[in-house]
């Protein structure tokens, strides 16, 4: 199974704050909430979607430790990409 298995069930907006994060992350939900034009809820929404799934992980934000820095959590990533198969197939 790969990554974009999981994701393919997902809302649109959760599918877009993969990709705000995949391109500008690690962010704030603040800055999420800019990048991608989302609420603030939807974005939130999103994010317990992307983390139920586990493809996004969450740290403290030390320049202000009331926020988290949301990111792709590249250990999931690499554990759910599937390798490409070797062809054993007599031509």
């Amino acid at each position: 199974m790969s990554v974009q298995e999981p994701l393919t069930d997902l809302p649109p907006s959760a599918k877009l704050v993969y990709k705000v994060l995949e391109y500008d992350g690690p962010l704030t939900q603040k800055q999420i909430v800019e990048e991608s034009m989302l609420s603030p809820r939807t974005v939130r929404y999103a994010i317990e979607r992307l983390d139920d799934i586990g493809v996004v992980s969450e740290r403290v934000y030390f320049a202000d430790a009331r926020q988290s820095l949301y990111e792709i959590d590249e250990d999931a990533m690499a554990e759910a990409t599937v390798q490409p198969d070797t062809c054993t197939c007599a031509e």
